[in-house]
């Protein structure tokens, strides 16, 4: 027997579908959104879908922007000699939290992994490959100290080095196993400033 109607249902899987929302938050938040005032669900809603049509892929790192370029990459302020590799916008949104970075990013998606199938196909590889045709003097690699992170890393390492381009790894100030998102500006800080060769 349901314990609720079938739209109080519907809205409760919808919600647990997403990633990190269990069965329990899923019905806090459907409670939470059943009892606002209908101006802001229709917000709420309006949010959503204008996210989801109008955000789209920087032309130039990949990360998700509304615009052609996003503000990182439209800085000309910005050291574009020098290109940081992270897995995803959330770890690029790190970093700039700390304030000490001044180059650009350039956003994988996702990270080598074959137990999961994921091959360097899978991910924005060419065209990070592509931007480094250009004038890049440095390429950090900050994926995740996890087994698919370090893996990516050396891959990339192999690919480029014959380039020329120097190739740097963020320091072990990021904890192996940990994601970059939920680190502390100080740490991340302490990690790209003792960055090391690959």
């Amino acid at each position: 027997m349901d314990l609720y109607s079938e739209d109080i249902n519907k809205l409760i899987d919808e919600l647990a579908a997403l990633p990190g929302i269990g069965s329990r938050s899923a019905q806090r938040m459907a409670f939470h959104i059943i009892n606002l005032p209908i101006d802001r669900v229709k917000r709420l809603s309006s949010a959503i879908i204008d996210a989801k049509q109008h955000v789209k892929y920087c032309k130039e790192c990949l990360t998700l922007t509304d615009s052609e370029l996003c503000p990182v990459c439209a800085n000309e302020k910005r050291d574009h000699s020098t290109i940081m590799v992270v897995e995803n916008t959330r770890d690029m949104i790190a970093y700039e939290k700390t304030g000490k970075y001044e180059g650009v990013y350039h956003v994988l998606h996702g990270v080598i992994s074959p137990m999961n199938g994921i091959t360097p196909a899978d991910i924005r590889l060419k065209e990070l490959i592509e931007r480094l045709k250009g004038d890049v003097k440095e390429l950090i690699i900050a994926t995740n100290a996890t087994l698919e992170g370090e893996t990516t890393a050396m891959y990339i390492s192999k690919l480029v080095k014959p380039a020329g381009i120097r190739v740097t790894r963020i320091a072990t100030g990021v904890p192996v196993g940990g994601d970059i998102e939920y680190i502390d500006e100080v740490t991340l800080t302490r990690a790209l400033d003792g960055r090391t060769d690959l």
